[in-house]
């Protein structure tokens, strides 16, 4: 991205964007570039806030990396020939996501859906099966995943004596409530480790493995030197999560797939005055002595004060920390590791359970999902790469879901930001990690909006809205 010092000749360029009334150029308060998740949620947040965005992406869809592809398109992007997806169904009927990611029935982001009424825009349908992997002498076996008492002791993953101890400890952890002392039995939440509660309650190695990665969501083993408390309010989530709906998980998805969230936020932004322009290849970055002034698109000029971006937009203000694989994987049938079928699921592989460093996320949708033709599934396998055949470091997961129509490899990198953006007013949202839950999401959209706003987004804690409020 090439940037420019403010000078006469930005002032004399025509304006990007004019008052339908006066005529007269539009400043606004903050420039939102790329149509991700994070970016469109930001805005509709900015927007409903009072504050005048103006949202810009090159692309001519919504979502960015967090699009939703037709089997068409993803043929086009990966092998260069977008005919070979001929004799798979109507090409209409395929939403396959780029990035994996499942909301928490009760989690942060369905609570910003509700607060801001994007929920209004978007239907949603719930997974059908959470899974967790566990490895045995020469194989393993896929299990749902225990997250109350009465599923631990009908669960296949533990013993007889096993089960009435993860038993117990769940009931311990349901009954837990940090502002009640009672409740903790003598552990102090914020001085005892997760590693020493577990000990407590005599767990085994894999109990903890599947406890810490598949109920609580954990994606390394770091958690286990941590209060305790952080993993609990994490298991509580999950609980509570699963028991908003019923059935086999805590997990709801996107009808259409997931690009229909940015659309929400974006139409969200619309809403409350925000302008959205596609096919915006942003030309340069306006500063003056350092600090954001506005850019220029189609040798038009936008003016704002901040701007909030995607890293792609700003490559010279990221540094990448890992690397990301990822497959997505086109099915003619559910995962084959399934004893009973379903047509949408989560599985999670934990790193311990295949000797890595970081677990392994596996998500399958399908027909009932409106993502697929009937009678066929897109599922993606991510993981952290830790070697330098990242393909390879995939195939535990890939294993789970048997025979291939196709699978689209990717291995991108996970930036971060360099500074918190409040020097030059260019606040850069991180890339996408491989879990596919969005909690992790909602941390970096929360540091966002707070950099830019100064105030503090509780999703747990938001003020309830009327119909009025609009």
């Amino acid at each position: 991205m090439a940037y420019a010092e403010w000078g006469p000749e930005h002032d004399a360029l025509p304006p990007l964007v004019t008052d339908e009334n006066s005529g007269e150029p539009v400043v606004f308060d903050a420039i939102c570039l790329g149509t991700g998740l994070k970016e469109c949620v930001t805005s509709g947040l900015l927007s409903r806030s009072g504050k005048k965005v103006l949202h810009l992406d090159r692309n001519d869809y919504y979502g960015g990396t967090t699009a939703s592809l037709t089997l068409k398109e993803m043929y086009q992007l990966h092998r260069n020939d977008g005919s070979l997806a001929s004799g798979h169904g109507r090409e209409k009927d395929w939403c396959i996501d780029l990035i994996p990611k499942l909301l928490m029935a009760t989690g942060k982001l369905i609570k910003v859906l509700i607060y801001t009424k994007v929920h209004r825009y978007v239907e949603f349908k719930q997974i059908e099966g959470s899974f967790v992997y566990k490895a045995e002498k020469g194989s393993y076996r896929v299990s749902k995943v225990p997250s109350n008492d009465k599923e631990a002791i009908q669960s296949d993953l533990m013993g007889l004596f096993e089960k009435r101890r993860f038993k117990n400890f769940l009931i311990f952890v349901e009954n837990f409530d940090e502002k009640n002392p009672q409740t903790w039995m003598n552990y102090d939440p914020k001085r005892m480790t997760m590693g020493e509660l577990m000990k407590q309650w005599s767990l085994s190695d894999s109990t903890v493995d599947f406890t810490g990665h598949a109920i609580a969501l954990h994606r390394d083993n770091s958690y286990l030197d941590e209060p305790y408390i952080l993993t609990v309010k994490r298991m509580k989530l999950y609980s509570s999560s699963l028991m908003q709906y019923g059935g086999g998980s805590p997990y709801l998805y996107p009808m259409y797939g997931l690009g229909e969230l940015p659309q929400g936020f974006a139409r969200l932004s619309a809403v409350y005055g925000g302008t959205y322009m596609l096919r915006a290849p942003v030309e340069k970055i306006l500063m003056k002595d350092g600090v954001f002034q506005g850019v220029v698109v189609d040798g038009k000029v936008a003016k704002a004060s901040q701007c909030a971006s995607d890293p792609s937009y700003v490559p010279d203000r990221v540094k990448p920390v890992y690397k990301v694989a990822r497959a997505i994987v086109i099915l003619n049938h559910p995962p084959v590791c399934l004893k009973n079928p379903v047509e949408s699921c989560q599985i999670i592989i934990p790193n311990n359970q295949v000797g890595r460093q970081s677990d392994i996320y596996v998500c399958c949708v399908g027909y009932k999902n409106e993502t697929a033709p009937k009678g066929y599934y897109s599922a993606i396998v991510s993981t952290t790469v830790e070697t330098a055949n990242p393909e390879n470091e995939l195939r535990p997961g890939l294993d789970l879901l048997g025979p291939a129509i196709d699978v689209f490899y990717t291995v991108s990198d996970y930036v971060e930001p360099l500074d918190d953006g409040k020097q030059s007013q260019i606040y850069v949202s991180s890339s996408y990690d491989p879990t596919t839950h969005f909690e992790t999401t909602c941390l970096d959209i929360v540091n966002v909006f707070r950099a830019m706003t100064g105030s503090d987004l509780d999703f747990d804690n938001l003020p309830a809205t009327t119909d009025d409020d609009e």
